[in-house]
């Protein structure tokens, strides 16, 4: 039997991560898919684990071929979701998650109309800023971009499946298994909770 894709997206800060991770804590049928890029292998992180990492020139040979799923580039790397090893999962009847940007998932669903997009939102706006500023990493200016960024992605979120708002990580993983399971009926009005966001988030934050 094969397994069902999924593709995960949200916005920076709506906990998409977390919720990915939890899927995994409540079942042994999924498995995360694993991108391929062209930067340097960071401390800590595994050949085969967190990456496959590749040459500029392999990853332009394996565009050449049709070998990935999706890929772009990002301050001068490539990233992208190596074919095969999706394939090979999902025909082993794994379910196959991609935690990946919105440009990388409407590519795959043209190519994999079977896949399931589910994007992620938080309640608010101000749930969204306090998430990427308890984070310690970022300056001001950096939440403002992202900030930003949300607003131009929100266009896009009309082509994903689902869309679940991330208030509480028990319903979101809830209705995550009802989606893979044909029960989930959405149950709020997705539309204005986004509009509420994309205001607040110009009139409040920057």
């Amino acid at each position: 039997m094969c397994g069902k894709l999924i593709i995960i997206s949200g916005f920076s800060g709506s906990g998409k991560g977390t919720i990915v991770k939890e899927i995994f804590k409540r079942s042994n049928d999924f498995c995360l898919s694993i991108s391929a890029t062209t930067r340097s292998m960071r401390k800590g992180e595994r050949e085969g684990v967190s990456y496959f990492f590749v040459t500029k020139d392999k990853f332009e040979e394996m565009i050449k071929n049709n070998e990935l799923l999706e890929f772009a580039k990002y301050i001068d790397n490539y990233y992208g979701t190596p074919k095969k090893y999706v394939l090979d999962r999902l025909n082993e009847g794994k379910n196959v998650i991609l935690e990946i940007e919105i440009q990388g998932a409407l590519q795959i669903k043209k190519i994999c109309k079977d896949s399931i997009l589910i994007f992620i939102i938080p309640p608010n706006a101000k749930s969204l800023y306090d998430r990427l500023k308890k984070r310690g990493t970022e300056t001001d200016e950096m939440i403002e971009s992202r900030l930003k960024k949300a607003i131009v992605e929100a266009e896009d979120i009309k082509n994903y499946d689902y869309v679940l708002v991330n208030d509480n990580i028990d319903n979101v993983i809830n209705d995550f298994f009802k989606i893979l399971s044909d029960e989930y009926k959405n149950a709020i009005d997705v539309d204005v909770i986004i509009n509420k966001i994309l205001s607040d988030i110009k009139n409040n934050y920057y």
